[in-house]
C-alpha cells in the first residue's frame, strides 16, 4: 500500500497585520477596541498599509489623498460598469467587483507609473539635507523628465486631463501640501515638472500625478498606489450603485439599437 506523503502545514499562513484572540483583536500591535475610539478611518488605513500610525501631518495629508479620490462623476468606465451591473439586478458586491475589474492600464493605472517615475528619479540622488543643493538636483531631474517626455512627445504619467485644464483636485492637493509644510523631494519634483510641462504644452498635474508625489513622500511603494486609489474610490462607486438601484429602471439600456453601427465584411 502506497504511503500518503501529503501533509498539511498547521502554520501555513503568517501575518503581521492582525491577531484574533477570544474577546480581543490586535491590529499592528494595537488593541482594535482602543483604535475604534482614538483614530480616524484614514489613520486606520495608513496603519494597516504602513504598519505604523501616521504622524499628525501625515494623517492629515493622507486623509486629503483619500478624499480626493472619492468620486469623479458618472464618466469613468468603472462607475459606468458598476451602474450597468447594478441595473441587471446583481447584488452590491457584484456591481462593486465589476467596477474594480474596470481599473487597468488606461483607467487608474497612471498613479503607479507616476510613483515609479518620481521614485526612480529621486532614488538616483544623494539627498544632502542642504535645501539649495537638493533643490538644484531636483530641478535637474525635472529637466531630464522634460527632455525625455515633452521633447520626446511622450505622455508624462500623472499629467493632463481629458475634462480639466486645471484638475481642481490636484491643484488643491498641492496647495494643501505647501500650506501644511509637507513638501518633500517627490512633491518638489512633481511641481518642477509641472512648471516645465505647462510652459511648453499647457498641461498640468492631474489627481494621479499629485497623489503619486504625496504618497511617495509618505513612503508608499508604487505597488500600493492603485490600492490606495481603490480605497478612496469605493465610497463613490457604492453611492452610484445605490443611486442606480433607487432612481433608475431595472435593466435599463445604456444605448439603443439606433446608436449601434453594424459593419459588414469583418
Amino acid at each position: 500500500m502506497q504511503e500518503n506523503n501529503f501533509k498539511v502545514n498547521p502554520h501555513s499562513l503568517k501575518t503581521a497585520i492582525s491577531r484574533v484572540e477570544t474577546d480581543r483583536i490586535i491590529t499592528r500591535g494595537y488593541n482594535q477596541r482602543d483604535l475604534i475610539e482614538k483614530i480616524r478611518y484614514s489613520d486606520m488605513v495608513f496603519l494597516l498599509l504602513k504598519g505604523r500610525l501616521p504622524s499628525l501631518i501625515e494623517g492629515k495629508i493622507f486623509n486629503h489623498v483619500l478624499v480626493s479620490f472619492c468620486d469623479h462623476g458618472a464618466t469613468p468606465p468603472s462607475t459606468q460598469t458598476a451602474r450597468l451591473v447594478a441595473s441587471s439586478g446583481s447584488p452590491m458586491n457584484s456591481a462593486v467587483a465589476g467596477a474594480l475589474l474596470s481599473f487597468g492600464h488606461k483607467h487608474a493605472g497612471a498613479i503607479e507609473k507616476a510613483m515609479q517615475l518620481y521614485q526612480s528619479k529621486i532614488g538616483s540622488l544623494y539627498i544632502t539635507e542642504d535645501s539649495d543643493i537638493d533643490n538644484k538636483q531636483i530641478a535637474g531631474l525635472a529637466i531630464d523628465i522634460y527632455n525625455e517626455y515633452i521633447l520626446g512627445n511622450k505622455k508624462i504619467p500623472g499629467f493632463g486631463h481629458r475634462y480639466h485644464n486645471v484638475d481642481p483636485r490636484a491643484d488643491k492637493l498641492m496647495e494643501l501640501a505647501i500650506k501644511e509644510g509637507f513638501v518633500g523631494p517627490h512633491v518638489k519634483l512633481a511641481l518642477a515638472v509641472e512648471d516645465l510641462a505647462f510652459e511648453k504644452k499647457k498641461i498640468r498635474l492631474n489627481v494621479d500625478g499629485a497623489n503619486a508625489a504625496i504618497l511617495s513622500d509618505l513612503g508608499f511603494s508604487p505597488d500600493l498606489g492603485l490600492g490606495v486609489f481603490i480605497i478612496g474610490r469605493i465610497p463613490g462607486i457604492i453611492a452610484h450603485i445605490h443611486e442606480e438601484n433607487m432612481d433608475e429602471e431595472e435593466f435599463r439600456r445604456f444605448c439603443d439599437l439606433d446608436d449601434i453601427i453594424y459593419q459588414s465584411g469583418r
